[in-house]
């Protein structure tokens, strides 16, 4: 039986420069069944702040998932993207483009640079809260994350396949 004390909640982090998506994302994360943290940035700079522990989050928790919209002032979704995939301390760290964005070209680039998924925000108050409640449940539910308590991996992971 599980120790409901014992039990972390899950870190997300929500780079979302509007406020209102922002109020809806909360909302729908409050209303989910998960044990959630929710620590929010405006920008691509605290974004990537937040994630290396520098300057006013020292102290940040580390995400177990990353919700990051596309169209960010100082520093955009691709290029966020672009650092987090490219640094082997926070590759493993699950992206979720959530933006307004449905341009071919933007889906292309994210999955070129290894976002886990590309999502439209819908337009609808209804819709928006049922999509970040499926991510939620998706995310933290059904797939399995790697460990915050492990060490990182250094290099190239490899696997042997069986014959």
């Amino acid at each position: 039986m599980i120790n409901l004390n014992q039990v972390r909640p899950i870190e997300i982090l929500l780079v979302e420069d509007s406020p209102s998506d922002t109020e809806l994302t909360v909302v729908a994360l409050a209303n989910g069944k998960i044990c959630n943290h929710l620590s929010m940035v405006e920008d691509g700079v605290q974004a990537m702040a937040f994630l290396r522990r520098q300057g006013e989050y020292s102290h940040a928790p580390r995400p177990d998932l990353i919700l990051l919209d596309w169209n960010l002032p100082r520093k955009n979704g691709r290029e966020v993207l672009t650092e987090i995939k490219t640094d082997v301390n926070l590759q493993a760290i699950p992206v979720v483009v959530l933006t307004t964005s449905a341009a071919e070209q933007d889906i292309q680039c994210a999955y070129a640079l290894h976002t886990n998924c590309f999502i439209t925000k819908p337009v609808d108050y209804k819709q928006f809260l049922a999509i970040v409640q499926v991510i939620e449940t998706f995310w933290l539910t059904i797939v399995n994350l790697p460990s915050q308590e492990q060490p990182r991996m250094q290099g190239i992971c490899t696997c042997t396949v069986p014959q």
